[in-house]
This record gives structure tokens, C-alpha cells and sequence, in this order.
């Protein structure tokens, strides 16, 4: 990728600043609203090699995982291992009531990050990370996989630019710059092209999640 210079990213905010915090909220609902949207559809139906050919049903489990695996480091913060807490839906539920799962899980971790001290840092195989961090996680997580099940749904979704840059300048700090963000991100994670750069790996790409 080539080196871009971007202003510095917040780490930490002041009492009462919840900008981090209402990004995985903004994320969480736009999530939400585009699945519920193909609520009725085959969710079995295999998703693309980034999602490891998950099926749609599946992803809704790994990201239920993530968001809440996210709020249990920033409690815990192990400095070597993620934590022992799994979080799943019911395999029996209707895809409507999964999607309340996606939306608590998305509020948990909101208020976790919310709640953490700035100097707060935890493990994460891709860079050990602050409450901003997992924050950026959780929005890259819930654009891309989004973008992973609506794609195989066929229903037409654009992961939001206002969730789509932040998360960018957070995660990929040598992404390359004037192209849209969702663009940018979907390229970042192996998912789209951008033209000119050759494609990324679907199953190689990482983010940086350490503290800059």
C-alpha cells in the first residue's frame, strides 16, 4: 500500500464525548436496517471468501461473537489470549429476532467502550488496542460483513462513508486516499477493487489495531 499522511485519530475523549461509542451505535443500526430487509430470504446461501465462505445465518453468529468478544477484552484485558466468554444466537430463532441479538450485542459493546478509561489497552492478534480501537473494529466488522450478506442476499447496500473513513483512518493508516471510503475499506479487507492497485488478499488482509 502506499504511506498517506492523515490527521492524528482519537484515542481518547473527554468526559461526556461519545463519538466512538455512537459510531458502533450508527453502525450497529445500519446493519440492522439493511439485513432486516432480507429477512424472509435463503440464509443459508454461502457467502464470499473473505467471510471464509461462511453461510449468512453463520456470519450473524461470528459477528454477535466479535461484538461482544470486543467488550469482554476491554473488561478484562488480558495482555496475551482473548477471553473465555462465547456469545451465540439461538440457532433456532427467526432471522428478525437474530438481528435484536446483533443490536444488544452492538449496545453492549457501545457502552463498554463508553465506560473505559483512555489509557485502557487489551490484546488483539492484529495489534493490541484502546477503547477507540475495538470501537473501529466493530464498525469495519459490521460494514464488511454486511456488505458480505447483502451481496449474497442480492440486496443493493453501500457501507455508510460517515462509519467508513473513521474506521479507515483507525485501522489502515497506509490505505490509499481519494477514493470513496467504502470503497477504500472494501478494498482494505479484500472485498472490492480499486482501480489501478492490484487486489487484496481475501483471506491475508489485517488491520493495525495498535495505538498511535
Amino acid at each position: 500500500m502506499t504511506t498517506a499522511t492523515r490527521a492524528p485519530d482519537e484515542t481518547a475523549w473527554p468526559a461526556g464525548e461519545t463519538t466512538w461509542p455512537a459510531r458502533v451505535t450508527a453502525a450497529t443500526e445500519a446493519a440492522v436496517e439493511a439485513l432486516v430487509g432480507g429477512a424472509d430470504a435463503d440464509w443459508s446461501r454461502r457467502t464470499g471468501p473473505g467471510a471464509d465462505e461462511r453461510s449468512c445465518r453463520e456470519l450473524l453468529d461470528h459477528l454477535a461473537l466479535g461484538l461482544v468478544g470486543y467488550a469482554g477484552l476491554l473488561i478484562a484485558r488480558p495482555t496475551d489470549r482473548y477471553i473465555t466468554l462465547f456469545a451465540s444466537l439461538d440457532a433456532a430463532a427467526p432471522i428478525r429476532a437474530c438481528l435484536d441479538g446483533i443490536r444488544i450485542a452492538g449496545s453492549l459493546l457501545a457502552s463498554t467502550v463508553r465506560d473505559a478509561p483512555p489509557e485502557v489497552r487489551a490484546w488483539h492478534p492484529w495489534g493490541h488496542s484502546d477503547g477507540a480501537g475495538f470501537a473501529a473494529m466493530s464498525v469495519v466488522e459490521l460494514l464488511m460483513h454486511t456488505d458480505d450478506i447483502t451481496r449474497a442476499l442480492g440486496i443493493a447496500w453501500t457501507p455508510p462513508a460517515e462509519l467508513a473513513a473513521p474506521a479507515l483512518a483507525r485501522l489502515f493508516p497506509n490505505a490509499p486516499t481519494g477514493h470513496a471510503p467504502a470503497d477504500t475499506l472494501l478494498w482494505c479487507t479484500g472485498r472490492g477493487e480499486l482501480p489501478g492497485r492490484a487486489r487484496v488478499s481475501a483471506t491475508e488482509w489485517s488491520w493495525d489495531g495498535r495505538v498511535r
